[in-house]
């Protein structure tokens, strides 16, 4: 088996030694290359290359963006057959994607998990989402979630507070998100969500989920769907009003039984499509990444989408 393991040397919780270990431990399995990135995009510009050399296995050791990277190179030009198998090791300081298929959080456990795989040839086909916009060129993979407005609002906040030094942690997270809120109470935004068969008018978020958790706090999972999953359509989430009652009863919801309900919430499970459209241009995120303002987007579920060694 030919693999390649895409290391980004940035993520939170990789180190040299760890790399070390992880690809000798590899190499004693596979026909092992590795690629540590140097720039944006390089996970995506190596895997595309892995999958057109004719490489079974890439390997994305780093967080969440690094996954999406390779995941987008993998399938640069559309899913085929012939696509290589995707493995994670976790390295970044959330690791969504890993927690939502079960892979453990732990590098050095999840090594072990992709040997076993390798070993014995388990494999799983997921479904992913894709979004459209004018922002992106040819549509950009999701792989567990993805937000216009308040959340995109936070990832470009704490791409900011990172640019300029800041590591990234639950405590940055948060206190982006009250700035984050703050602004969206002083001059709300306003969507129009279309999902199959009903619209909705003058929503103020609009949250999109591939699976479940919507992402990690900490190590607490927040579940905003917890009917969404790989095996499945999105999941919608979204508020009418981001007025502190309204906002205060969904946070304590999802905190307490991940179960969110009401009658601000618009909530709908595998659907096959949602459409955003707005007036004045808002933030657009996928995989906790900002991709830039517009003003129209729809993500889509594609079913079986991508192989996963787990």
């Amino acid at each position: 088996m030919r693999a390649l393991l895409v290391v980004n040397p940035q993520a939170t919780t990789t180190t040299p030694a760890g790399r070390d270990v992880l690809a000798h431990a590899l190499a004693s399995d596979v026909k092992l290359e590795v690629v540590q990135t140097s720039y944006r995009g390089h996970a995506a510009d190596a895997a595309h290359e892995a999958a057109e050399g004719g490489f079974d296995l890439v390997i994305a050791h780093g967080g969440d963006g690094t996954v999406n990277e390779v995941v987008n190179g993998i399938l640069r030009g559309g899913p085929r057959p012939e696509r290589p198998m995707l493995g994670v090791v976790p390295g970044g300081s959330a690791n969504v994607f890993a927690g939502a298929l079960g892979i453990p959080r732990d590098p050095v456990e999840a090594t072990h998990v992709l040997l076993q795989s390798i070993e014995h040839g388990t494999r799983r086909r997921i479904g992913l989402g894709q979004v459209f916009a004018d922002v992106i060129e040819d549509g950009r993979w999701f792989t567990f979630n993805a937000g216009m407005g308040l959340d995109a609002d936070v990832v470009a906040g704490v791409e900011q507070k990172r640019a300029k030094g800041r590591n990234a942690s639950p405590a940055l997270y948060l206190s982006v998100a009250l700035k984050a809120y703050a602004q969206n109470v002083r001059k709300p935004q306003h969507f129009t969500v279309e999902v199959p068969g009903e619209a909705f008018d003058d929503v103020g978020m609009v949250f999109v989920s591939n699976t479940d958790p919507w992402t990690y706090f900490g190590d607490k999972a927040i579940q905003l769907n917890p009917s969404t999953s790989f095996d499945g359509g999105l999941g919608l989430s979204a508020l009418s009003t981001l007025r502190v009652p309204t906002v205060g009863r969904y946070i304590a919801q999802v905190l307490a039984t991940g179960n969110p309900k009401g009658a601000k919430l618009v909530r709908r499970d595998d659907v096959g499509y949602v459409r955003v459209k707005c007036e004045e241009p808002a933030n657009l995120q996928v995989d906790g990444d900002f991709l830039g303002t517009t003003t129209a987007v729809e993500f889509r579920a594609v079913p079986d989408a991508l192989t996963v060694a787990v």
